[in-house]
């Protein structure tokens, strides 16, 4: 990756997760990182991505985001540009295979920052409603699953207080950067050969 003029504008969820990787790749690309509660707030994304859009406009820009909105296809396709492959950030992370069969045995995925945060983040949602959200999270979830990364702190306590408050068990998963590293390499490399085409022209 040669393009000194890129920048991976994203959702911060897995900032110290992206930023090892490209230490370690020696990926020339700038960050530019966006709350990662956003995805509660559908208006509040939108605008965000966009402002965020425009304040990298003189750069190429790959967006490290899932579907999180329901139009950000439309979005990206407005400011030419695309996200990286995934539903979402946590099958980055694990892979398809993985994330669709804990999903399918009813894991709710739980990263560090959403944990440490997840008063203000539900809050934002349902307001101060405790029964409101138990009741919601046991009617869809079986267990809270945690992710752990080695870029991970110890965020065992915050992640049982998310049990407790909605009712549910928590399980931990150790999870590599395999996937996550593999799904970073493929948007720097089709940026770089987009760059390519468009200054052989």
């Amino acid at each position: 990756m040669s393009n000194a003029n890129c920048v991976l504008l994203g959702c911060g969820i897995l900032q110290r997760e992206v930023e090892y990787l490209i230490r370690k790749n020696g990926w020339e690309l700038d960050t530019d990182w966006l709350d990662s509660s956003l995805h509660v707030n559908f208006e509040k994304l939108a605008h965000e991505l966009q402002t965020g859009i425009l304040r990298n406009k003189k750069r190429d820009v790959v967006v490290f985001y899932g579907c999180c909105h329901p139009r950000m296809e439309k979005i990206l396709e407005t400011a030419h540009t695309f996200r990286t492959e995934g539903q979402n950030c946590v099958e980055m992370l694990l892979g398809r295979e993985r994330f669709m069969e804990e999903l399918s045995n009813g894991a709710f995925f739980l990263l560090e920052d959403w944990a440490l945060r997840w008063d203000e983040a539900i809050g934002k949602t349902f307001g101060d409603k405790p029964e409101v959200v138990r009741e919601i999270f046991q009617l869809t979830n079986k267990s809270i699953l945690c992710l752990r990364t080695p870029c991970s702190g110890d965020f065992e306590l915050a992640a049982n207080e998310v049990g407790n408050k909605v009712g549910l068990p928590v399980r931990w998963l150790d999870v590599g950067l395999e996937n996550l590293e593999a799904t970073l390499r493929q948007a720097i490399e089709r940026k770089s050969a987009e760059d390519g085409e468009r200054s052989n022209r």
